[in-house]
């Protein structure tokens, strides 16, 4: 076999691997967009859509970075009450309305390994929930009014 198709056969095995770990994050539903701070910060953000993904949200993960988040669609606004029933780690809440500002934010939320766990509500209605590893909020000085900016992905699930 000549050095030439020994490299076809590994750039094709490579795009075979590639296309197939590709095909098997969008059949578990995993979608990610880029979502900036109020600050301008990009950070990688998986979206929870469907009533599934909002019901497991973080749970059983070991950690989530900094740089990361998980952003909650609903199909309306709503008081939509969070809780933190086996997630591992501490996070920030934020509720967003329609036109994408912060009405309100739960900084330092404690995990809770065994019910009952307490619920966190916001006091007026959002249409998404933005999670981030604990501490985030303030150190991208985060606060109420503020707007984030993401572009969400047509269509969604």
């Amino acid at each position: 076999m000549t050095v030439a198709m020994s490299r076809l056969r590994k750039f094709i095995a490579f795009c075979s691997a590639l296309l197939m770990a590709f095909c098997l994050a969008a059949a578990a539903g995993e979608t990610f967009i880029k979502l900036f701070l109020s600050d301008g910060t990009p950070i990688t953000i998986e979206l929870a859509v469907t009533p599934i993904e909002r019901e497991l949200g973080l749970m059983f993960r070991d950690r989530i970075e900094p740089d990361q988040g998980m952003l909650f669609v609903f199909e309306t606004e709503d008081r939509s009450a969070f809780w933190m029933f086996n997630v591992k780690f501490p996070i920030d809440i934020l509720w967003l309305d329609a036109h994408k500002r912060v009405v309100h934010i739960a900084a330092g939320v404690p995990p809770c390994p065994r019910e009952p766990c307490p619920s966190y509500p916001p006091p007026t209605p959002a249409l998404y929930v933005l999670e981030l590893k604990s501490g985030q909020a303030a150190a991208h000085k985060i606060k109420v009014g503020d707007r984030l900016d993401f572009i969400l992905p047509k269509p969604l699930k």
